[in-house]
């Protein structure tokens, strides 16, 4: 087979000069939009096929979760965490360092349980002294634990702190180091999502299963507006994300979300906050924001339009917001995870999930929603005035029972002496 002539540039020693590659990976250009339609690429069914059929298990599985509580919705959270940090744990392993390192790894783990005990443990304190007020063992046990709960995670801490100085081993500083600051950004990422997640699903199911299921939403329309229409690159770290996918995505997730907030805000088992850690199903008054009020349209619209008024939940308002962010902001937690991934030269975070890659790439933009659902609710939707329920709530938590009993007695004789003046 003839080959061709090919004429290179030659330095003046006689060698050829080549020119540096750069490190950063350069999308296949047959493998981008720029132009052509995706459904007419017939290898893209096969990857098609294969990420729906994940997507109905992992869809079927969070509805039958959603279903059994806010206990089991928690606990999927935490399966979730460890995974992604087993996926990001991973991303900078390297097996010939690990390897002068025996345990090493464990102690990654050390600090990861340490801080689930410490970001839960805030959240939950209050929850698990209500569960077991009835007992007085259990409630002892339990007082003690809040009322020590910082200095057990700070003795735990110190304790991986010590274990990490004293494996410090000659010539493996810098990966010793390096992998230490590693698993603190591991831990920031991904405890500050899961303690918003579980703030959010304590205060209500509903606060929780709309932003995530919008995210879903959001994610599928794009890939399917994006399979079928896509033409026109919307960002060059994402080379398969279009304009057509996003703005399409758009519209169909605002859409779903005023028409999901209707359904869910009426179940009340969705909507009631949860002040314990029992499983059973709640029943609450649902508060304004999920009682049906009637709109009545401006006196503008055409009269052929057949609507004069409808039937909305105030909360459907709220759930708009949710909605434009869902679809504007929360994919560049995507985008975010797409350079992230491209620096680090890996396709996926991991490949836990046929067709989707791992727990991590299914949750880039669940971390951000999670977050602005949290500050938007206490923004926007818990009132700000302290209430009976939250001053009684630290009485509980912070008081002894004596002096819960010195306060009641206190408090018995002030409303009696007014009660007089009064009369």
């Amino acid at each position: 087979m003839q080959r061709d002539n090919v004429t290179t540039p030659s330095t003046p020693t006689g060698r050829a000069r080549h020119r540096r590659r750069s490190n950063e990976a350069v999308p296949d250009v047959s493998k981008t939009n720029g132009g052509s339609l995706l459904v007419n690429d017939r290898n893209k069914y096969k990857s098609m096929w294969i990420r729906a059929y994940s997507s109905i298990w992992m869809i079927g599985g969070f509805v039958l979760i959603v279903y059994m509580g806010h206990l089991y919705i928690t606990a999927m959270v935490v399966v979730i965490q460890i995974f992604m940090a087993k996926e990001l744990f991973n991303l900078l392993r390297k097996a010939h360092e690990d390897s002068h390192l025996p345990g090493f790894r464990l102690l990654n783990w050390h600090f990861f349980f340490t801080a689930m005990l410490f970001v839960y443990g805030r959240i939950l304190s209050q929850r698990l002294f209500n569960t077991v007020t009835s007992d007085k063992f259990l409630y002892q046990l339990v007082s003690n634990l809040i009322k020590y709960h910082m200095v057990i995670c700070y003795s735990l801490y110190i304790t991986g702190f010590v274990w990490f100085i004293v494996t410090l081993k000659k010539k493996m500083y810098k990966y010793q180091f390096g992998q230490y600051a590693w698993t603190h950004m591991i831990l920031i990422v991904v405890f500050t999502q899961s303690s918003f997640t579980v703030a959010n699903i304590f205060e209500g199911i509903f606060w929780f299963l709309l932003p995530a299921t919008l995210i879903v939403i959001n994610d599928i329309a794009a890939y399917i507006f994006g399979f079928f229409f896509g033409k026109t690159p919307l960002i060059k770290l994402s080379p398969k994300k279009t304009w057509e996918g996003f703005i399409g995505a758009s519209v169909t997730t605002i859409i779903s979300a005023f028409m999901l907030a209707n359904i869910m805000g009426r179940y009340p088992w969705l909507t009631c906050p949860r002040k314990d850690l029992s499983t059973g199903w709640l029943q609450c008054d649902p508060g304004p924001l999920f009682k049906a009020s009637t709109v009545t349209l401006p006196g503008w619209i055409p009269p052929w339009f057949p609507w004069r008024e409808f039937t909305v939940l105030p909360v459907q308002w709220h759930a708009a917001s949710f909605g434009l962010f869902a679809s504007i902001i929360a994919p560049f937690g995507g985008f975010f995870a797409s350079g992230f991934k491209r620096a680090f030269k890996v396709k996926d975070f991991g490949d836990s999930i046929p067709g989707h890659g791992g727990i991590t790439d299914r949750m880039d933009c669940q971390m951000v929603m999670a977050v602005f659902a949290y500050i938007y609710h206490q923004s926007f939707v818990v009132p700000q005035s302290v209430s009976v329920e939250m001053i009684l709530d630290q009485i509980l938590m912070n008081l002894t029972f004596e002096e819960q009993q010195a306060l009641f007695i206190k408090l018995r004789d002030t409303l009696h002496d007014r009660l007089i003046r009064q009369s």
